[in-house]
């Protein structure tokens, strides 16, 4: 896998100029953040040796690169599922990469439930910590000593730093932004409502597909972390309805504008930025 990452990172400075200092993963009806770059560089993904190929709707496909409030950033319109069909070292492949790069910190999104009853559609979430239901690790297997240690430490999986400059930065620009627990669970069927009450009563205050594989590889990496769920749809005891992935992608979409503003704010006054 070392020789992939650099293989693939080599050709990557072949086809930009811009050096990123922070990446991006950007989840589901997201993408529209990109809008928000000032664009040097846009790859598609089947383009790029090694990379996997997504193939869920609202994931457009291409490495971004530029700058984000006068930061230079790469960013990746469109990750990567396990239950694509890929493992988990695929899954977490990208983050590798960007790492080798040269990124300081990761700022992930996603779009995700809130299974907290103080939560409403549309809402930001930083997320404080998770709770992993995926069956796998993306560390499984030997070990990528030229990245990182054999058992890092998850303490701190999303950096308190970056997490308490969001919501001085929210403050500052008017967002209601949220704080909580995320739930993390392979897919691609969505809870039932026995499960969505199960996950609240352990701790949940929002539940989705993705993130917590690229987690554990930053924090592998020694790569602060910030991340934020988009609420796109909230079950919650007494309010269950039926979800559909288009639903999904209507209120990520209507929230980017927010997501956009606080990325662009954090990456302004992030200590890991320069």
């Amino acid at each position: 896998m070392w020789n992939k990452i650099v293989e693939t990172a080599e050709f990557l400075k072949t086809r930009t100029v811009v050096r990123p200092s922070s990446g991006i993963v950007l989840g589901t009806g997201l993408g529209g953040l990109v809008h928000e770059i000032k664009i040097s560089d846009r790859i598609p993904y089947d383009e790029i040796p090694n990379f996997p190929v997504t193939t869920v709707e609202g994931h457009q496909g291409n490495l971004i690169f530029g700058e984000l409030g006068g930061i230079p950033v790469v960013a990746m319109q469109g990750r990567f599922h396990y239950y694509e069909g890929y493992t988990m070292q695929e899954v977490t492949f990208p983050l590798r990469v960007l790492k080798a790069l040269g990124i300081r910190q990761v700022l992930l999104s996603n779009a995700a439930g809130g299974i907290n009853p103080g939560f409403e559609v549309g809402n930001l979430m930083v997320i404080r910590d998770h709770i992993n239901f995926f069956p796998e690790n993306p560390l499984r297997g030997a070990n990528l000593g030229e990245m990182g240690t054999r058992f890092p430490d998850m303490s701190e999986p999303y950096d308190r730093q970056l997490i308490v400059l969001a919501h001085t930065i929210a403050d500052k620009i008017g967002i209601k932004l949220r704080e909580g627990v995320y739930i993390g669970n392979p897919g691609p069927s969505f809870e039932t409502p026995a499960e969505y009450t199960h996950y609240r009563l352990i701790g949940g205050d929002a539940i989705g597909m993705s993130t917590i594989p690229e987690v554990i590889v930053a924090r592998h990496m020694e790569l602060p972390v910030f991340g934020v769920s988009v609420i796109t749809n909230v079950a919650v005891t007494g309010n269950f309805t039926e979800n559909s992935h288009q639903d999904v992608q209507v209120a990520a979409n209507r929230a980017g504008t927010d997501l956009a503003a606080l990325f662009k704010g954090v990456l302004e006054h992030s200590p890991y930025s320069r």
